[in-house]
Formats: structure tokens, sequence, C-alpha cells
């Protein structure tokens, strides 16, 4: 074979999904055997076979990926136990394998995924996912882009027909669960856990934490960046709102009547409130221009 058939012969033995037992599989997804596979490209030595020269790659790829995605997803882990994150996780890397050359990217479709087999979550499927998103919306703001800021003296010059971006790296989440408690919970644990130990997850044979008894509490939920930090802020529905239409580019009016829509607060109170928000969201450096993506480009 050449150098391309050897490359993607190579690519497809590795990522093959492990046995239950965490050896490479008899057979590919064509029904090949893997053990003439392996012979096609891997010479056997005095120790070992080509097939089980070639299960050693294929058996470290998926620890590897495994292990990146509990690491970006402690709080599910705890939510679920370990013996039920590990067999959601095998579905959903089957179903979503690494397409990148960053590990980053692994979890990017594990929201839509989990909102369409919710089986894999059991009962605890709507907390699940709302872990899983804030959890998603870490990974997303830690490395997110970062344009220059509008300063509180240009917010003030802002007029009827302004229109503003946000960070990119500013997530917004409305959940069903204060869930944010929960995953600062667990990611605190899991860098101690970390530091003490110098691993992860050693405790394999973890259960649902019976602790874990969040009532369901309408959250609004800010996700960012500080200093390369993250941090979470809880939102009201209205400046949720507002700070959803000002992403989605609506005129400053527009995006103000749709965060007070349904909303009981009396005028006054809205201009107070409005004055707060603008305030401390330029002290975040929130705001930017709307056409900042594109002057950095």
């Amino acid at each position: 074979m050449n150098l391309e058939q050897l490359q993607r012969t190579m690519l497809a033995s590795v990522i093959l999904p492990l046995t239950a037992d965490e050896g490479m599989r008899e057979r590919n997804a064509a029904g090949e055997p893997m053990e003439a596979v392996a012979g096609r490209f891997i010479r056997p030595n005095d120790r070992l076979t080509a097939f089980e020269r070639l299960e050693i790659y294929n058996r470290q790829y998926w620890f590897r990926v495994q292990g990146a995605f509990q690491e970006d997803f402690p709080a599910l882990r705890g939510v679920l136990g370990a013996e039920r994150f590990e067999a959601l996780a095998n579905a959903y890397l089957q179903a979503h394998p690494s397409r990148s050359f960053t590990l980053r990217n692994l979890g990017s479709h594990l929201v839509d995924w989990l909102s369409a087999n919710p089986a894999w979550a059991g009962r605890r499927i709507a907390l699940a996912l709302d872990v899983a998103r804030v959890e998603w919306a870490c990974v997303e703001a830690f490395d997110g882009a970062e344009f220059a800021p509008l300063t509180l003296a240009e917010i003030a010059g802002l007029d009827a027909d302004s229109r503003l971006g946000l960070q990119p790296h500013l997530r917004l989440l409305a959940l069903k669960y204060p869930a944010d408690d929960l995953v600062l919970a667990m990611h605190q644990k899991q860098r101690q856990e970390a530091s003490e130990a110098g691993t992860r997850g050693e405790e394999t044979g973890q259960t649902p934490d019976e602790r874990i008894r969040l009532r369901r509490r309408a959250t609004w939920l800010a996700v960012h960046r500080v200093d390369f930090s993250l941090y979470y802020k809880r939102l009201t529905r209205p400046e949720y709102r507002t700070l959803l239409a000002i992403g989605a580019g609506r005129a400053l009016p527009e995006a103000l009547e749709r965060g007070f829509d349904g909303a009981r607060i009396s005028p006054a109170n809205q201009i107070q409130a409005v004055r707060a928000w603008f305030t401390h969201w330029a002290e975040l450096g929130w705001l930017c221009r709307a056409d900042a993506g594109s002057k950095e480009q």
C-alpha cells in the first residue's frame, strides 16, 4: 500500500472502539479480521504478534481521549457516577470521534447528542444536561477570543441606533438548575485531587454523590474569563435576555425591549437596572464594537 493508504488504514485501526474488556476488536467495521489487517503493515517481533502491537496503539488512543473527556466533564461524572459516565463517554465518542488536531473540541457535540440520547443519563437527564452545558461553556470561555472592550465613556456616547458586540469568550446559559454551584465544587475537587495525587479519577468505583440534591430553579448564567481565569456570574432574566439580544445584533432599544418583555418592573426601576448593568458589563469588559471581529482579521 502507498503512504496515504497506510495512514488511512492505521487511523481506522487506531480509532476502532475497544471491546468491553478494553482490547482491540477481532474485526473492523467492514468485517475484516484485524489480525489480517495488522499483518499488512506491521511486522511481528519475538514477543508480540502484529495484532498485539497494533492493539497497543488502539488502546492508548482510547485511553487518551477517554481521559481528556473526563477531565473536561468531572461534574457530569459526579452526577452520573463513574460506571454510567464511562458508558456515556464511550457511546458519545463512538458517535463523535475526535476530528480535530486538538482534544479541546472533544465535547463540542455533547449537549446536542445527550439531548437526542437521554437514556444514557437516566433519571438525571435534566440536571446532566445543565451540568454539561456549564462545563462546555467553561471550555469555550477559557480559550475564546477577546477584543478591545468598550470604555464607560464610549458606552455613555451610545444612541438609539447603536449596536454592540459581546466578547466571544462570554457564554450565556439559561438553566433549569443552579448547576454552576455544583460544577464549581466539582472542578475545585478535581484540581485538589490532581494536586495531591498527581492523577485524576482514581476512584473508579465512584457512584453518584448522594449529597447532590439540587432543587430545580430557573437560573441565568454568564461564564466568562478575566485575566485567564474563569468566572460565573448569575444574571436576572431581563439581563440575560438583553445580553442575548445584544449578541444577536439587535439595536439597543430593541435589545432592552426584549429584555424587559413580560417583566413586572416599573420604568424607574428598569432605568436603574440598565445603568447598573452597563456599569458592571463595562467593568468586566463584556462589551465591544459590533464589528470587532472583522476589524481583528
